[in-house]
């Protein structure tokens, strides 16, 4: 895009997430801007304008007539969502709601109920987008490992690590049925979202493992422990299985031939390092010199999480513009949170969960 063309986007709220954003937009100013921010009070307000250079507002009609953005992002508490989706919704504004876009499973119903017929709502999921899980799709939609039959997870949390599951494998909407369980062993947490706590003494961390069996075939295993996020002591895997071969986070086996197994790696072209001058980013991701993986967004010197959230709202304003597809539909983000909601209660019940087919799932 040009800096004529900037996606322009308006915020309701200010907290920590919201500030996600406002960075990534101060970062790409000739790819995005920020409208205006919606806050409870004047105080506030005057906070977020001195940091961040941008209007305020403390509703969100006021911040629409001081200038339509092209879309509006609720980054707001869980239960507040539905309510600020449902309001922008009335104004004919789209949405890129966060998630999950409500609490729990009668929040999901009524706001499908009251805004899926619109049209007008997406989910901020963006872990599809992260450079490393793009690559791995990209892979899998060129059947590189024949048909996906498991994904195997251990990295995020909940709807998030769902939704990886599922468009790993491919699934839909069919029903799915979980089966979960929670541990609690001894485990240093040294590093917070405050930063590090000076403290290394172990203390009770619960794990949950799950198992996802979808009716339409394939099987997910979600793993997670409190904290995994930062936790250093704990790493990130993926294994993705097929009728041909697998791919265990960057390593990929499959048949050249019948009696031919032969091994690649997912390979990322880090620039910055030792005496290369082009600035410290991800250039691209390639197998077998072939690119998988390509940086849009280079200059920005991003994380590979903002790498994700900066491709999210490109591809949110192209959508808007009528220039791309949609980027993560209302009742994807739905579905994701219906078989998150699913592992909980399986934890609670002791037993299998079976979801339902949903109204969205039409």
């Amino acid at each position: 895009m040009s800096a004529q063309s900037a996606g322009r986007f308006g915020i309701v709220g200010s907290g920590w997430r919201s500030e996600f954003f406002l960075r990534l937009a101060r970062q790409l100013p000739e790819r995005m801007s920020v409208s205006g921010v919606v806050t409870r009070t004047a105080e506030r307000g005057a906070e977020v304008e001195a940091r961040w250079g941008v209007p305020t507002f403390r509703t969100v009609a006021e911040m629409l007539a001081a200038g339509r953005p092209e879309f509006v992002i609720p980054s707001v508490p869980w239960p507040v969502t539905p309510d600020v989706t449902r309001e922008l919704v009335k104004h004919d504004m789209p949405v890129l709601a966060e998630t999950p876009p409500a609490p729990d499973l009668d929040g999901l119903r009524d706001l499908w109920s009251a805004v899926g017929s619109s049209g007008l709502v997406q989910v901020a999921e963006q872990y599809l987008l992260m450079p490393g899980h793009a690559a791995r799709l990209a892979l899998l939609r060129e059947g590189v490992i024949g048909r996906v039959t498991s994904v195997q997870m251990s990295s995020t949390h909940l709807y998030h690590a769902v939704s990886v599951i599922r468009h790993m494998l491919g699934a839909g909407f069919e029903d799915v049925t979980v089966n979960a369980r929670s541990f609690t062993a001894p485990l240093a947490d040294p590093l917070t979202p405050a930063g590090w706590t000076g403290d290394a003494t172990p203390r009770d961390a619960a794990t949950t493992i799950a198992t996802l069996e979808f009716s339409g075939g394939g099987m997910g295993l979600y793993d997670f422990t409190d904290n995994q996020w930062w936790n250093p002591l704990r790493s990130r895997r993926i294994v993705i299985r097929g009728s041909l071969g697998e791919l265990v986070d960057d390593r990929l086996v499959r048949l050249a031939d019948p009696s031919t197994p032969v091994e690649s790696h997912l390979i990322r072209r880090q620039t910055g390092i030792d005496l290369n001058l082009e600035g410290f980013e991800l250039d691209h991701i390639s197998v077998d010199g072939r690119v998988v993986y390509r940086n849009d967004f280079k200059g920005g010197r991003f994380s590979e999480d903002d790498l994700a959230v900066v491709a999210l709202l490109d591809r949110m304003t192209a959508w808007c513009r009528g220039r791309g597809p949609e980027p993560y539909p209302l009742a994807e983000g739905c579905q994701d949170h219906l078989i998150s909601l699913a592992i909980g209660e399986s934890i609670e019940t002791g037993g299998p969960v079976t979801t339902a087919r949903e109204a969205w799932a039409g």
